[in-house]
């Protein structure tokens, strides 16, 4: 039976929806984001007192998402326009009113200064309150203008604290706006209340929600989705991984995305030349029921099938996405090589996921998976890697024992030289 309430509510959210289309422009692509404008992204980190827990390989949680913080910045084109917001940095009293007020934008907005966003970033302290709402609304805010896409990077371990407003209610009033905002969110080790908030954020915008359990995971997820808004030219581009190395299609820098069926291992072949470091990360993405405890692995291999190097996350519970991340730097050709350039190694690169469901659940089509490759100058030499990570340093290593045992020799002799001249005397 239809009340006079519900009556009431219908017709006015009829009328609502009558004057805000009446008020559009004929076009309805006007709120679309030009893919040709500047995208912005905001990341906003959660420095609540809780971050200063120490369950992330052996760190504290404050310290796993500063160094990604780092490795994020380094990678970032300066170009970007990026800001930083954060939220219970700064006040750690017990005043609730007082704390859930506590956001502030900690880098604007704007070009790139790696320099200044690093030396912010490293002041933070883990110290208050957790008030998401509030925080998103004003990267909102941070975020306006232009006509590109808008994308808020939310790092947080713990549900709001604030209210009485959920946050995911803010994100639907955010979205609400039509300004092409998209809300990603990460939860470092969270429980079910948390991981069930920040999901709803972001289904709320369109954006993704990962579960993080490991710094690198943070690095790579985060590093991902700053890439997504802020080169306009990357678009994932379709590709079938192949079932071993030696079919495996080759891949150029670039954005992939794939399908994966339920344990399912799919290879790919990307060039390294002399001299480049092979960035490679992965998530996979569960879009159905699936089991819980699962994990996804990606590693490089040489086409003789020698392990380079591996990284596999696990995840359990209810998670929308698992990454993981990999970086192999090959070392420069020796000197002396004559004039032919030295050629460039074939590396296998293995995504694999180990996600079961029940057997109502269709396991057609596969599980996507978005596959990022990237190949950039190598920061190590030949004899880094071929010494162990000492390389040069051999040659110092030399000197100093050398020097050590000159001197040794030199003080003995003085010393023996200074004992005979005071038996003289």
């Amino acid at each position: 039976m239809i009340t006079r309430k519900r009556l009431a509510a219908w017709l006015g959210t009829a009328l609502l929806t009558v004057a805000t289309c009446g008020a559009l422009p004929a076009s309805a692509s006007a709120d679309a984001p030009d893919p040709q404008a500047a995208p912005k992204v905001e990341l906003v980190l959660d420095v609540s007192g809780s971050m200063s827990t120490k369950d992330i390989d052996g760190q504290s949680r404050m310290s796993a998402a500063k160094q990604a913080f780092d490795e994020v910045l380094d990678s970032t084109p300066a170009d970007t326009q990026l800001g930083i917001r954060t939220l219970g940095a700064n006040y750690p009293g017990d005043d609730r009113q007082v704390g859930c007020r506590d956001t502030a934008q900690l880098y604007p907005v704007g070009p790139l200064d790696r320099d200044q966003a690093k030396a912010a970033v490293a002041t933070l302290n883990p110290t208050g309150w957790t008030p998401i709402g509030p925080a998103l609304l004003a990267a909102a805010k941070d975020l306006k203008g232009g006509t590109g896409s808008h994308r808020i990077v939310l790092i947080t371990d713990g549900e709001d604290t604030c209210g009485p407003t959920n946050p995911c209610e803010i994100a639907r009033q955010i979205a609400a706006q039509g300004v092409g905002m998209t809300i990603d969110t990460l939860g470092l080790i969270p429980d079910a209340t948390t991981r069930d908030q920040l999901s709803c954020i972001a289904e709320a915008t369109g954006g993704t929600y990962t579960t993080v359990q490991h710094r690198q995971q943070l690095t790579n997820r985060v590093q991902q989705l700053v890439q997504r808004d802020t080169d306009t030219t990357v678009n994932p581009v379709p590709v079938q991984g192949g079932p071993d190395c030696a079919d495996a299609p080759t891949v150029r820098p670039g954005l992939y995305s794939d399908r994966e069926t339920f344990s399912e291992n799919r290879w790919y072949k990307v060039d390294v030349d002399p001299g480049q470091e092979l960035r490679a990360a992965v998530s996979v993405s569960d879009d159905r029921a699936v089991d819980p405890d699962y994990g996804v692995l990606l590693r490089a291999v040489t086409t003789h099938g020698r392990e380079i190097v591996r990284d596999a996350e696990a995840g359990s519970g209810r998670t929308d996405m698992i990454s993981a991340g990999l970086r192999y730097p090959k070392p420069k050709a020796g000197s002396g090589s004559g004039d032919d350039p030295a050629p460039a190694e074939t590396v296998c690169v293995e995504v694999g996921n180990s996600f079961a469901a029940p057997p109502s659940v269709k396991t057609t089509p596969g599980l996507p998976v978005e596959l990022s490759i990237g190949l950039v100058a190598s920061p190590h030499r030949a004899s880094d890697v071929a010494s162990f990570g000492l390389g040069d340093g051999w040659w110092l290593l030399g000197l100093l024992t050398l020097t050590g045992f000159v001197a040794g020799v030199l003080w003995g002799w003085l010393s023996r030289w200074r004992v005979a001249i005071w038996r003289t005397n």
